[in-house]
């Protein structure tokens, strides 16, 4: 038997604003689907379907209590998108370095 893969990855699932802010929600406390809607201008079916691909990524995760499903944040994929972006900083870095060279030259 193979393992099943998620349909969303970490980058597709932070591509979203919405998303974002759910993360971030997430990152100061567990929430309940409802506190997560109350911060939104969206439908509550629309939060559940954001919820739905930030849990396919692996970056929250739902708990039943009572009945009441209880999101919390799981940081640990956010290493993938720390990983891609420092490897690109050293470009930023590269040009930044590029710049100052050539504002001081002068």
């Amino acid at each position: 038997m193979t393992e099943k893969l998620p349909k969303y990855d970490v980058f597709q699932a932070i591509a979203d604003p919405t998303r974002r802010d759910v993360l971030y929600l997430l990152s100061l406390q567990k929430q309940s689907i409802a506190e997560i809607s109350s911060h939104f201008d969206i439908s509550r079916t629309a939060v559940v379907k954001h919820l739905n691909v930030l849990t396919e990524a692996g970056l929250v995760r739902g708990e039943k209590n009572g009945r009441e499903k209880i999101y919390y944040l799981q940081p640990e994929p956010l290493q993938e998108l720390q990983d891609w972006l420092t490897y690109f900083e050293q470009f930023w870095h590269n040009k930044v370095n590029k710049l100052k060279y050539i504002v001081e030259r002068d």
